[in-house]
């Protein structure tokens, strides 16, 4: 769709009056970006003439990032600029495109923080004080959680997600839900709707009607994208064996936008309008690389040279970002192994993928430096055969060296931000992310 379209010669030519940028400037060498940096001295950092007009005139708002392994940090940026980011994917995406001309609704099936951000949006319009969203099933003390309506973001987009925990929907949930679709479904003139996803959430909800006989009611969308979090390769074949449209990831963030896409195949494309990128390995002689990401597209708050803290790998293991073949987790969520070296959450989602393709939820334990525990459950409830478990810790070892235990488990929490933690550390939770 696009490659590099500016030089990074070019966009340092549009930050010269940023104040965080000045001395960079000045000295003629940009340091790499970290997090805690621009955080440091927010707002002024970042404070021009252009800036402060832009916010007065609600142009440029302060929204929270995702947040991972970090505090959320302020950024500041045009209104939905995440959404107009993705909503001009959608309607260039040559696999997809069709359903944005043809007028589709957009359902969104996420993160519950994503939901309650609607609410509150809406709320805040008509003057009232959003309605709460229970993690556990409504009690009548509670208020009414809100109506579909209003979960509506725009005229194209509405969200379903009322509870923290997918894995804890209840009947009621499903029904609603897919009641709520199937609404979006028929006010097409073609049956038509796009469903956009966090992938293990829409991987919940298969499982839930298939398990209580309401899949032959579930509408099937016209397309689907996931974009919230890495999806392991058991659940895209899982998604792909019960629908028949096209299932697409983007990758991006809340301060960049989104920067590559996938075909319906899984290959990764760049979509790098206004920006440039680098990748350094994380350590001499890795193929995890991490992206170093430098954007104009965003005018109130341009970032040069800043670390994402996303990760990924190139086909020829090349640190060409135009060779990206896929993104394998984040840097700060990577295990460093005794015998050197790392690994990411994608290589051991390639192990359990070819040993234990019924695996669905995963979670990793380190004890110690030779010893592992990996919690895991499944599609269909029953643990793993003899020959998959041998097979799984066989993979493991030689891949990490670690001897890893195995243990099923019939659920696995989400984290706080409503997405999956793959990796826990000295026991407490690595929590992926937020909106």
């Amino acid at each position: 769709m696009d490659a590099h379209r500016q030089t990074l010669a070019e966009m340092i030519d549009q930050v010269r009056d940023i104040p965080i940028y000045r001395q960079a400037v000045k000295e003629g060498s940009f340091p790499i970006l970290e997090k805690p940096e621009i955080a440091r001295g927010f707002p002024d950092n970042w404070m021009t003439p252009r800036l402060a007009e832009a916010l007065s005139a609600g142009e440029a708002e302060f929204v929270l990032s995702t947040g991972t392994n970090h505090a959320r940090m302020q950024i500041i940026r045009p209104p939905f600029f995440l959404l107009r980011s993705y909503y001009r994917l959608w309607s260039e995406h040559p696999d997809v495109d069709v359903t944005w001309q043809q007028g589709c609704q957009r359902v969104s099936i996420t993160t519950v923080l994503a939901t309650e951000h609607v609410a509150r949006l809406n709320a805040k319009r008509r003057g009232a004080e959003a309605p709460a969203l229970p993690s556990l099933p409504a009690l009548p003390s509670l208020p009414a959680p809100p109506s579909l309506e209003e979960r509506r973001l725009d005229a194209r987009t509405v969200y379903l997600n009322l509870r923290l925990d997918p894995a804890l929907w209840d009947r009621g949930d499903v029904e609603r839900m897919l009641d709520e679709m199937t609404a979006v479904q028929q006010a097409h003139p073609r049956g038509w709707y796009h469903l956009d996803c966090d992938s293990l959430h829409l991987a919940h909800l298969v499982r839930k009607a298939l398990a209580w006989g309401a899949w032959p009611r579930f509408p099937r969308p016209a397309s689907i994208i996931h974009a919230y979090e890495f999806t392991p390769k058991n659940v895209r074949r899982f998604l792909q064996q019960h629908f028949e449209c096209p299932v697409i990831d983007l990758f991006g963030s809340t301060e960049l936008g989104y920067l590559y896409y996938s075909d319906r195949h899984g290959r990764y494309w760049p979509y790098l309008d206004e920006m440039h990128l680098e990748l350094i390995p994380v350590e001499e002689g890795s193929s995890i690389h991490s992206i170093i990401v430098s954007s104009v597209r965003n005018p109130y708050m341009p970032l040069i040279r800043y670390r994402s803290g996303d990760c990924a790998e190139t086909v020829d293991g090349s640190p060409d970002p135009l060779r990206i073949r896929r993104f394998c987790g984040r840097e700060r969520e990577l295990l460093w192994l005794e015998r050197g070296g790392a690994i990411s959450q994608a290589h051991l989602d390639d192990w359990i993928a070819a040993a234990a393709p019924s695996v669905f939820l995963y979670q990793l334990h380190p004890e110690g430096t030779r010893q592992a525990r990996l919690l895991y459950t499944t599609f269909d409830d029953a643990p793993l055969d003899p020959a998959a478990e041998r097979a799984l810790r066989q993979q493991i070892l030689e891949g990490a060296g670690l001897d890893c235990a195995l243990e099923r488990r019939a659920h696995i929490a989400i984290g706080k931000s409503g997405k999956y933690a793959w990796l826990n550390q000295d026991g407490e939770t690595t929590d992926r992310g937020g909106l």
